[in-house]
């Protein structure tokens, strides 16, 4: 214990690192275990169509967040003057300016997007959950200032706090209302607690309404290119979803959904510790510096690499036996889609560490052509994957897309000195096989997802 204490304790990279890791566990870890309660406790007491139906609302509100993403948050943890109380205070304006645009937004799409999908009471749902993406747009920058200096423990707390909340709401009102209300109401609730919680708690807090015309050339400068690659990350964190619901009942897509919840942990943390820890890491040990750099930081990276793969392949494994353990008969066919997601998960987990790294040097352009092709290629292999195969091609679609991207973002890599052949052939290869083998074990259960 002593040995751990003097781990974590000092102000030097190496403690913050550990402690900003141990948080992003404790974070991450704390909040996948919430929503698996939730979601056993939501399941019996709400229809599969309600989550579907939520899928699609999260679908286009991720959507408008990400088309309209300035960068601002990678912005604060990459600059020089991310300290300075004139650039975090322009910031802050254009959030604010952002999340007012963006709830606007909802009322307008809200009629097409209903029409599209012959569901009616999404043009109610979308403007509702709208009210959330204007309540984040008042989120202190001290929220950003906190990660750039690895300082997680009080943002840990509130995230996991309000998360509690928000699903004790749901729960009561879904068993009051018996409505998908349940969830929009409960998610609006969390939103405000939430910022709350974050101007009360922050000692940082102190944001006001100003722009620095200095500040914002050089938000426009880093985040032009950011706003396109994010728009472009939509179609590859979301468009699997966006074109199922084009082509499946919403209970199906409900289904999905939770399947895509439980096979996709291990990459979420991955990426949670890319954002929180590995990213601020470049920042003040860049991997293109000293060799000494480059070692730690390829450390840091095939361990967490390497632990996703063991925690993806071992869901891979259970996830029909655990799916039957947990959930009742109506979400069966959860269990080999999260068998099936473990061929998607590999290259996700290891093939994806090129982006942080350029947006720590700064190179958001190559962030940008590399999510332009990986998004090209993936949208393609949905399309064609859904049309054929279904589900199941609906859920290889996005790892195949990340092999055929990874040739450009390994040239990338090799620009920054920054390229690690065991992770992205080793470790891939490794994974890949492994998983191949235990959806050979599980293929009769996967049959049941093809048309």
């Amino acid at each position: 214990m002593k040995w751990l204490t003097r781990k974590l304790i000092g102000s030097d990279i190496a403690a913050r690192t550990r402690r900003g890791s141990l948080w992003t566990a404790l974070d991450f870890g704390g909040n996948q275990i919430l929503r698996l309660a939730s979601n056993l406790l939501l399941t019996r007491l709400l229809f599969p169509e309600a989550f579907g139906l939520m899928a699609i609302v999260q679908v286009f509100l991720t959507g408008l967040q990400m088309f309209s993403d300035a960068g601002i948050q990678s912005a604060i943890v990459q600059n020089k003057r991310g300290d300075d109380p004139a650039f975090l205070d322009t910031a802050w304006s254009i959030q604010i300016l952002r999340g007012a645009l963006l709830w606007a937004v909802t009322f307008l799409i809200a009629g097409p997007v209903a029409l599209l999908y012959q569901a009616p009471v999404l043009a109610e749902m979308l403007p509702w959950m709208g009210l959330s993406l204007f309540l984040h747009g008042f989120t202190p920058t001290a929220v950003h200032s906190a990660g750039r200096h690895l300082q997680l423990g009080r943002l840990t707390a509130i995230n996991l706090g309000t998360f509690t909340l928000q699903i004790i709401t749901a729960c009561l009102l879904a068993w009051l209302l018996q409505s998908v209300w349940a969830l929009v109401i409960a998610a609006n609730l969390r939103a405000l607690a939430g910022l709350v919680a974050h101007w009360r708690l922050l000692p940082e807090a102190q944001n006001r309404f100003r722009i620095e015309t200095e500040a914002l050339a050089s938000l426009f400068h880093f985040g032009k290119y950011i706003f396109l690659s994010t728009a472009a990350g939509f179609v590859v964190s979301q468009s699997d979803r966006a074109i199922l619901g084009l082509h499946i009942p919403m209970a199906e897509l409900g289904i999905y959904n939770i399947g895509f919840f439980m096979a996709m942990m291990p990459r979420n943390f991955a990426s949670s510790l890319q954002t929180k820890v590995i990213f601020p890491l470049y920042r003040l040990q860049p991997i293109n510096e000293s060799a000494a750099n480059r070692a730690r930081i390829f450390h840091a990276r095939r361990r967490l690499a390497a632990a996703m793969i063991a925690a993806a392949l071992m869901l891979a494994a259970l996830g029909p036996w655990l799916v039957d353990l947990l959930y009742d008969p109506r979400y069966r066919s959860a269990g080999p889609m999260i068998t099936l997601f473990s061929l998607s998960l590999i290259p996700l987990i290891t093939l994806t560490t090129a982006g942080p790294m350029l947006l720590a040097m700064g190179d958001s352009r190559r962030v940008l052509v590399s999510q332009l092709l990986t998004a090209a290629l993936q949208t393609g292999l949905l399309v064609l994957g859904i049309r054929h195969f279904g589900v199941a091609g609906a859920i290889l679609a996005p790892g195949l897309a990340c092999l055929l991207a990874a040739p450009l973002r390994v040239a990338y890599a090799r620009r920054y000195k920054a390229w690690d052949p065991l992770q992205d052939l080793g470790m891939t290869t490794f994974g890949l096989l492994v998983a191949g083998a235990i959806c050979a074990w599980h293929r009769e259960a996967i049959l049941t997802l093809l048309p």
